[in-house]
């Protein structure tokens, strides 16, 4: 089912691929970068919503980053937080090698504590961080996040570990856990989720 899908969908460009290839050649958990489906399902939401900012948490190797700034129009811009400074190197390279590489921002960081010192409001985020603390990610980053914006978190069925007892000791499926509940009783949003790859949420702010 999944090479039907992949190839009755726009192709994946040739740079993307060449980096899909890299991300799980040369790093850990090379899975954890989006992939052709979501990278081109990112596009295409960039497209739809027409964002001017966007804020992304957990840049890992930058494919969605990319993604995403493809479906920018001129003067868009992503900003892109990675906490994990030793992805730098490999990252920042395909960043600035890229053809959209005038509408990311990089930073190393935490963009929960950093992200608001920008000062920005941003039209849409993707958060796809440390699990473990979605619920504070999105606590400090949605009043960032302009009325009307959207908001995607990344996971959020987490292989199936979030209905899976086995899993109630794992911490990052708590986090998830946690997450879906907080995110499923906030009166502010209206919220769908997605079962694409690891499980996608999108959720609209409709009120600060």
């Amino acid at each position: 089912m999944d090479s039907y899908i992949l190839a009755h969908i726009d192709p994946e460009p040739d740079y993307l691929y060449r980096l899909w290839r890299a991300t799980n050649i040369r790093l850990l958990h090379g899975r954890m970068a989006s992939g052709h489906l979501q990278g081109r399902l990112l596009k295409m939401l960039v497209q739809m919503i027409r964002p001017q900012r966007i804020l992304e948490v957990g840049t890992f190797s930058g494919y969605s980053a990319l993604c995403m700034a493809e479906g920018l129009e001129p003067g868009g811009k992503v900003y892109t937080f990675e906490i994990n400074d030793e992805l730098e190197d490999f990252t920042r390279e395909w960043i600035e090698g890229s053809p959209v590489a005038d509408r990311i921002d990089f930073r190393i960081g935490d963009a929960i504590t950093e992200a608001p010192q920008l000062g920005l409001t941003f039209d849409m985020m993707f958060i796809d961080g440390d699990k473990r603390t979605y619920v504070e990610c999105y606590e400090a980053l949605l009043p960032l996040l302009r009325t009307g914006g959207f908001l995607l978190a990344d996971n959020t069925l987490w292989d199936g570990h979030v209905i899976d007892p086995a899993y109630d000791r794992d911490h990052q499926t708590q986090g998830i856990r946690r997450f879906n509940d907080h995110v499923a009783q906030d009166g502010r949003v209206s919220r769908v989720m997605l079962p694409l790859r690891d499980g996608l949420t999108i959720v609209r702010k409709n009120r600060t």
